[in-house]
């Protein structure tokens, strides 16, 4: 399972800790990733995506995820999410 969230593409950083004596030694920051379900109404279809706590507050925001999937970047949305952010788009303009 890849680190990082497929709505923002948030992903682990790197950097150094830095000791008093000033010994630095590489550390990775992981993201707060949980698994969240989502129902989608325009697709009837429920989903469970990976997503940071972060995204999770804007989606709810946002007002669902669908909202959020329309106002997001396409570049940043994991694979699974741009193909379904097409659908939504195709539907609305069918309607």
């Amino acid at each position: 399972m890849s680190r990082r969230c497929e709505l923002t593409g948030a992903g682990p950083f790197t950097g150094n800790n830095v000791s008093h004596s000033n010994v630095k030694i590489r550390k990775r920051w992981l993201p707060n990733l949980k698994k969240k379900k989502y129902f989608i109404t325009e697709l009837s279809r429920e989903m469970t995506l990976t997503l940071t706590a972060r995204a999770i507050r804007t989606v709810d925001k946002q007002g669902g995820i669908t909202k959020a999937l329309l106002k997001a970047k396409a570049e940043k949305l994991s694979a699974r999410l741009q193909k379904i952010q097409r659908q939504i788009q195709k539907s609305r303009t069918a309607s």
